[in-house]
C-alpha cells in the first residue's frame, strides 16, 4: 500500500507500507520545513503580473477595431466561468508488479495508456519494451484521467521497483480532489461592435484561462477555448486573444468540451446581452448571427464551415417544443407573479471533432478470427462508461457479418496495439472505430480471395451477413470459413490503423483546418426561479443532436442525457472554492454538489437527428461524447432570462458561473436596482 504527503496539493514524497493504516500512520510522522511565498491566486493578478504558462496568442481575420468603431451599436461585457471536478465514481488508482525480465506490468485506470508507458519507463530508466500497461476499464474519467493518471502510476511502478513487490495506490476521495486538477477556469472579456438588428459587425473577445501551477495541457485547452469562441456564429470582423495564467493552485487539466465551454460561454453572453440592449427575443439574435453560406460561413481561424445544418435543426427544435408559444406564456406567468419567474431558451452548439494536436489523430487495432469463427478484438481506445468497447464490437461485428455475441475485447495494453492515443476529443468511435474496420477488411479480403478460388466462385457474389457467407454456387457458416482458411493457410489476423485526413493548422499564421468535422445539437431549457432566495429549478428540457447515422442511438442518447446534466452541474451547483493560501476547501459530496437525481428535469426530451456524415467517418457516424455537454449553455441562458423578467426583459446583470442561489440572487438585486433608477430617473 501507498500513501504520500502533500503540501498546497503537491507531492513531496510516498510511503510504502503493507496497509493503507500503516502507510498514513508514516505520512503522519513527517517534518518538513518550508518558506511561503507569496502567492497568485487570481486571474486578475495573474494578468497583472505577466505570470503566464505559456506566451500568449491570438487569432485574428480582418481589422475588428475599425469594425467595432463604425458599428451603430457598442457593448463590453466580462465573465466569470468556474471550474469542475470531475468526480469520476472510481478516483485515480494503479498497480504495479515487477516484471521477470526487470520490467513493469503496470494496471492503470488510464484514458492514456501509452503514455504511462512512456512515462513509468522514464522514471524507471527502462526501455519502453519493458513496461506494459493494462486498462480494462475505467470508473469514469471525464479528461481527469487523460494525463493525471501518470504520476500514481509512476509513484506504484517506483516502489515496486524498489521493493520487489506488487504495490497498489489507490486516492481516498478527498485526497483525489485536493491532488488533481479540474476543469479551467476562466476570466473572459469582449468588446462588440453590432447594427439595429443584432448582427454582429466585429468582435474582440479575451480568454484567460486559470492554469494552476503548471502546464499540463493548458496550451492546447485554451487554443481549443479560443477555436470555440465563435460557436455557432459567424464573426466577419474578429481578434481572439487567449492567455494562460500560472496560478499557485493545483494544475488544472483535461475535462470534458477540453477548454470549448469555457471558450463559448462568452458568445452566448454576447447573445444574451445584444438581445436585452435592443429589447428583441434572444433566439432572434441568435438566428441572424448564424454561420451561413458564401461569405458568412469562414471562422476567425479560416477553417470553411461545411456542411452546416444549424438553422434546420434550430427551426425544428423550435416548432417541435413550441417556442414561441411557451415563450408567450411564460411571459405572461412572469406578469402575474412577483416572486416566482420563469425563464426559456434555445442555443446552439458547433464543436469541432479532432485533436487540434494533429498528430494525435491517429488509432490502431487488432482483430484476430479463431477457427471456431469467435472474433477477438483489441484497440487503442479506454472504456471509462461511454459504451466505446460496444461499439467498436458493434462495427467489427457488422464488418464480419456476424453476431455481436462473436465478438469479444481484451482491456487496452500497450504490448497489443502501441502508440496510441488518449481516449478523448471525442474521438474515441472515430479513430479505433475505423481502425477496427481497416484490420476487419484486410482480413475480409484475405477470406473473400480464399472463397473465390477455392469454391471457383466470382468475388462480387460473394456476401457475409447473418453469421453466413453466400456465394453464387451456395453458402457455408462463418464458424466453417474460419477453420476452412485456416487449414488452407489463410492468415486469420489483421492490425488497422486509421488517422485522420484532411486536418492541418499553422499555429504561427493562426489558420488552417484544424477539425474533420462539425457536430452540432440545440436545446431548450425552462427554469423556474424564486426571487427571494436564488433557488432555480430547470422544469423542462428538449434537446435535438446531431450524431451523423448512429452506430447505437441508446448509447448516443444515453452520452447526450449524461453530458447535459454533467454540464447544467457545472453551469449552476458544482462550486469549487479555494482559500487565501491556495488550497482547496471543496473538497468532498459534502460542500461540493454535483447533480442528483432530484435535480434531472421533470420532462427530458431528447432526439437524435440522425442524418449520415457528410464526411467518411465510421459508418457516417458522428462524435457524440463532449458536443452535447454545451448544450447546457441553454440553462445558465433561461435562468439569466427569468432575472431579466423583473425588469421587464430590458436589462440582464452579469451572472457568472456556476449560477448558485447566491449569485442568481445578487443579479435579480442588481436587474431590480437597475429597473427602479430607470423608472425613476
Amino acid at each position: 500500500r501507498q500513501r504520500q504527503m502533500c503540501i498546497r496539493d503537491r507531492p513531496i514524497f510516498a510511503v510504502a507500507a503493507t496497509s493503507h493504516d500503516l502507510a498514513r500512520r508514516a505520512v503522519k510522522l513527517a517534518k518538513i520545513e518550508y518558506e511561503e511565498l507569496e502567492a497568485v491566486l487570481t486571474v486578475k493578478d495573474a494578468l497583472a503580473k505577466q505570470n503566464f504558462v505559456r506566451p500568449p496568442f491570438t487569432m485574428q481575420r480582418g481589422d475588428s477595431e475599425t469594425a467595432i468603431e463604425q458599428a451603430e451599436h457598442q457593448l463590453r461585457g466580462e465573465i466569470s466561468v468556474g471550474g469542475q471536478e470531475h468526480f469520476y465514481l472510481e478516483g485515480q488508482v494503479s498497480t504495479a508488479e515487477p516484471t521477470e525480465d526487470g520490467g513493469m506490468t503496470v494496471f492503470s485506470s488510464s484514458q492514456h495508456p501509452s503514455e504511462v508507458q512512456k512515462l513509468v519507463a522514464e522514471v524507471l530508466n527502462i526501455p519502453l519494451n519493458k513496461v506494459i500497461v493494462d486498462t480494462r476499464r475505467m470508473g469514469g474519467g471525464f479528461g481527469g484521467k487523460e494525463t493525471q493518471a501518470a504520476p500514481w502510476a509512476c509513484l506504484a511502478a517506483l516502489l515496486s521497483n524498489h521493493t520487489k513487490r506488487p504495490v497498489k495506490f489507490k486516492l481516498s476521495r478527498s485526497d483525489d480532489m485536493c491532488m488533481t486538477g479540474k476543469r479551467h477556469p476562466f476570466e473572459n472579456n469582449y468588446h462588440v461592435g453590432f447594427d439595429s438588428n443584432g448582427q454582429i459587425k466585429g468582435i474582440n473577445i479575451e480568454v484567460n484561462g486559470n492554469c494552476g501551477y503548471s502546464p499540463d495541457l493548458s496550451d492546447a485547452i485554451v487554443d481549443r477555448a479560443m477555436f470555440h469562441s465563435d460557436n455557432a456564429y459567424f464573426l466577419d470582423q474578429a481578434k481572439v486573444t487567449g492567455n494562460r495564467c500560472k496560478l499557485n493552485t493545483v494544475s488544472h487539466t483535461a475535462y470534458r468540451g477540453f477548454g470549448g465551454p469555457q471558450g463559448m460561454m462568452t458568445i452566448e453572453m454576447v447573445m444574451d446581452d445584444i438581445a436585452r440592449y435592443l429589447r428583441k427575443d434572444p433566439l432572434e439574435i441568435r438566428k441572424i448571427n448564424l454561420y451561413g453560406k458564401d461569405d458568412r460561413n469562414v471562422t476567425h481561424y479560416h477553417q470553411t464551415v461545411e456542411h452546416n445544418k444549424m438553422a434546420e435543426l434550430i427551426s425544428s427544435l423550435e416548432q417541435s417544443s413550441d417556442y414561441q408559444a411557451r415563450r408567450e406564456s411564460i411571459s405572461q406567468f412572469n406578469i402575474e407573479n412577483t416572486i416566482l419567474k420563469k425563464g426559456i431558451a434555445l442555443t446552439p452548439v458547433k464543436f469541432g471533432i479532432s485533436f487540434t494536436v494533429q498528430h494525435l489523430n491517429q488509432a490502431g487495432a487488432l482483430v484476430h478470427i479463431y477457427t471456431d469463427g469467435t472474433i477477438h478484438l483489441n484497440h487503442g481506445g479506454t472504456e471509462m462508461g461511454q459504451g466505446l468497447n460496444t461499439k467498436i464490437a458493434q462495427i467489427v461485428a457488422h464488418g464480419f457479418g456476424v453476431d455481436f455475441d462473436a465478438v469479444s475485447i481484451s482491456a487496452t495494453r500497450t504490448d497489443k496495439v502501441p502508440n496510441t492515443s488518449p481516449t478523448a476529443a471525442s474521438s474515441g468511435t472515430d479513430l479505433n472505430g475505423m481502425a477496427a474496420l481497416n484490420a476487419v477488411n484486410t482480413i475480409k479480403e484475405r477470406l473473400i480471395n480464399f472463397i473465390s478460388k477455392h469454391f471457383e466462385v466470382d468475388s462480387q457474389s460473394i456476401v457475409f451477413k447473418d453469421n453466413l457467407i453466400t456465394f453464387s454456387k451456395g453458402k457455408i457458416s462463418f464458424s466453417e470459413l474460419a477453420n476452412l482458411a485456416y487449414m488452407n493457410r489463410i492468415s486469420l489476423s489483421s492490425t488497422g490503423y486509421y488517422a485522420t485526413p484532411k486536418i492541418h493548422y499553422d499555429r504561427a499564421k493562426g489558420e488552417g483546418r484544424p477539425f474533420f468535422y462539425y457536430a452540432h445539437g440545440v436545446a431548450l431549457s425552462e427554469v423556474e426561479i424564486d426571487t427571494l432566495t436564488g433557488e432555480n429549478t430547470v422544469t423542462r428540457v428538449d434537446i435535438l443532436h446531431d450524431v451523423g447515422s448512429s452506430i447505437n442511438p441508446a448509447l448516443d442518447i444515453g452520452q447526450v442525457e449524461g453530458a447535459f446534466v454533467q454540464g447544467m452541474g457545472w453551469l449552476t451547483t458544482e462550486d469549487l472554492q479555494w482559500n487565501d493560501k491556495g488550497q482547496l476547501a471543496s473538497f468532498g459530496p459534502a460542500n461540493y454538489k454535483i447533480p442528483a437525481i432530484g435535480d434531472t428535469p421533470a420532462e427530458f426530451n431528447v432526439n437524435l437527428y440522425n442524418s449520415a456524415n457528410p464526411e467518411t467517418t465510421v459508418f457516417r457516424s458522428k462524435a457524440v461524447g463532449e458536443p452535447p455537454f454545451m448544450l447546457a449553455f441553454s440553462v445558465w441562458s433561461a435562468i439569466r432570462n427569468a432575472i431579466s423578467s423583473v425588469a421587464d426583459y430590458k436589462y440582464t446583470a452579469p451572472l457568472d458561473t456556476p449560477a448558485t442561489p447566491e449569485r442568481v440572487l445578487n443579479a435579480i438585486e442588481q436587474t431590480t436596482s437597475w429597473f427602479k433608477e430607470q423608472k425613476h430617473g
